[in-house]
């Protein structure tokens, strides 16, 4: 559905109410004039009527409509830019992160947003852009800065959210609480879908850090470039935090497996410990005639005080060795 559609004039929104696809192109007419049009998982009817009023590209709005797409830039020639952006909100219940997607389509004089899933709404973005005239009688780039801007700024929670819950498994891992194999592998697998959402958008965002696109006014460049730098920050968080986890997860296996060895060695020591006054009393228990002590009086204790002897001499020996 069109969640919002607004022209833009003399640094100001220009209608209170959101006005219709085809009326709104004819505003977009470029320069400090633009239309801003909004949409959220649209049907492929409501993608028709936004492409014959643009004059959208074909393939790009096929992309646009089935979603499931890769951060990227891409130039349609004479006909604009079409823009990937991943976005990401973490839900820190089930450890999981949630992502969708951003298609811009990028023309003289329009920016189209193709929002998919529930992270990274942008009526607060949008709100933030008209708050700042100076921005808004830069063109159509200015609502790109702001879209960019919100969807990197998005990243910072999923980042914390993460960090938080590597922190709890690194804790529980050295406090002995249980197995976290499975939990660690289960965070390392959100922290590698979510390099993959920002990874790729670094060199669209170094372009256009770069200046690569002349549309783009020289003065909003340094905007670009702070949400590049926010990007770059946030790709090595999650980097370290990939290295991070693999590091615990090698961990976590050693000290399951000094544990293991530690409870086989306890089990050992006791198993020779019963052994030795087992093989006494099975001596014993074979019933011979001719065992010179079984007509002593003193041979049953002295056999009792043999046997004690033997085990707590094995006892005081395993534990000075440390296997009980």
């Amino acid at each position: 559905m069109i969640v919002d559609c607004a022209h833009y004039s003399g640094g100001k929104r220009q209608h209170d109410h959101p006005l219709d696809p085809e009326d709104a192109a004819k505003m977009a007419r470029g320069g400090g004039e633009f239309v801003w049009l909004g949409l959220h998982e649209p049907d492929a009817e409501e993608m028709a009527i936004v492409k014959r009023a643009f004059d959208l590209p074909e393939l790009a709005v096929e992309d646009a409509t089935r979603a499931h797409q890769r951060p990227k830039l891409e130039d349609y020639a004479g006909d604009g830019f079409f823009v990937v952006l991943r976005t990401a909100r973490y839900d820190d219940a089930k450890e999981e992160v949630e992502f969708g997607e951003i298609h811009l389509f990028i023309g003289t004089g329009y920016v189209i947003a193709v929002r998919h899933g529930d992270a990274s709404e942008l009526n607060s973005a949008r709100r933030r852009l008209e708050e700042r005239p100076d921005l808004i009688e830069m063109g159509a780039a200015s609502a790109v800065w702001a879209i960019l801007d919100k969807v990197v700024d998005d990243y910072r929670p999923v980042v914390d959210g993460l960090e938080n819950d590597l922190e709890e498994v690194e804790d529980n891992i050295f406090r002995q609480h249980g197995d976290s194999t499975q939990r660690i592998y289960f965070l390392k697998r959100e922290v590698i879908e979510f390099h993959r959402a920002v990874a790729p958008l670094l060199g669209p965002l170094e372009a256009l850090e770069r200046g690569a696109f002349p549309q783009i006014d020289p003065e909003l460049q340094t905007f670009f470039r702070d949400v590049a730098d926010h990007a770059r920050r946030v790709d090595e968080t999650v980097m370290s935090q990939r290295e991070l986890l693999t590091s615990i997860l090698e961990a976590n296996l050693a000290l399951l497996s000094v544990r293991q060895n530690e409870v086989v060695r306890a089990i050992s020591a006791w198993a020779a410990i019963i052994a030795v006054p087992t093989f006494i009393a099975s001596v014993y228990g074979m019933n011979f005639e001719h065992m010179p002590e079984l007509g002593s009086p003193f041979g049953y204790p002295l056999a009792l005080l043999v046997m004690a002897a033997c085990v707590l001499a094995l006892y005081r020996f395993f534990r000075r060795i440390d296997w009980l």
